[in-house]
């Protein structure tokens, strides 16, 4: 028997992926119900596919920011509840509104955090509280100004937010920062800064009255907020005078059952 070659059936090559065509159809804008050709087609960045026309969302969109004045501009497709995509409108609204639409998208971003706009004329920028808590003193990081969160001036060194609207001097200013520097306490009840030099956080200031220097708390009538109850004068009188009392009547009893009876 004579040897034979064999060959293997050649392989069927698969068709070449088919390349999508196009799409060069005109459709009908579901705004207008005008016929328009493909070019003039919006496309929201595959986020949505409905048919609407370039000129007709250039109009909604400017409708949308400067009438409503809405951050999140949803599609205006029936029953659709995709948003618009920002950067794919860019193109087709002025840079103004454009601008007014970003400013109308920070401001939604940051409802619900406590924020405040720097007093700096020249700079005005949202300051936005991230740690929590009450702020005072801040800096802007914009202008890199010093500024009261609180209420929103000018940093007033030394003095209160209900003070830091009155007028003062060069001096009174020096005078603020120094005892910021300083680390001066102001007594609760006439307001005059007592430095301590040693000795217990608990000084008396030339007013009479007795404080907290590291908390600054009025002992005799909120008593200490640096340890809640540690010293609370009022509080320890009132007990002694309940027990005082409780003893001299127990005592009284006594004596009249013992030398009465």
């Amino acid at each position: 028997m004579g040897n034979t070659n064999s060959t293997k059936p050649q392989q069927e090559q698969p068709p070449p992926p088919s390349q999508p065509e196009p799409d060069d159809d005109p459709f009908t804008c579901e705004i207008c119900i005008e016929p328009v050709l493909s070019n003039n087609k919006f496309r929201n960045n595959s986020l949505c596919v409905h048919p609407f026309c370039v000129d007709c969302i250039t109009k909604y969109l400017q409708l949308k920011i400067k009438d409503d004045r809405v951050a999140g501009i949803k599609c205006p497709g029936l029953n659709c509840d995709r948003l618009l995509d920002p950067l794919r409108c860019r193109t087709l609204i002025p840079p103004e509104a454009f601008d007014k639409w970003c400013d109308l998208l920070c401001e939604k971003a940051l409802l619900g955090l406590d924020r405040c706009y720097c007093p700096n004329r020249r700079c005005s920028a949202v300051v936005v509280n991230e740690c929590g808590g009450v702020v005072k003193r801040s800096m802007c990081p914009n202008c890199k100004r010093l500024f009261c969160f609180s209420c929103e001036l000018p940093w007033h060194a030394g003095y209160r937010c209900e003070e830091s609207g009155q007028l003062r001097d060069e001096n009174d200013v020096e005078f603020g920062v120094l005892a910021e520097r300083k680390k001066w306490m102001r007594c609760p009840q006439c307001h005059h800064c007592v430095e301590r030099v040693r000795g217990c956080s608990i000084v008396k200031c030339r007013c009479g009255s007795l404080f907290c220097y590291n908390c600054g708390w009025d002992v005799l009538r909120q008593g200490c907020g640096c340890n809640k109850g540690a010293y609370r004068p009022g509080v320890g009188t009132v007990r002694t005078s309940i027990i005082c009392a409780i003893l001299y009547l127990l005592l009284c009893m006594f004596w009249y059952y013992n030398y009465r009876m």
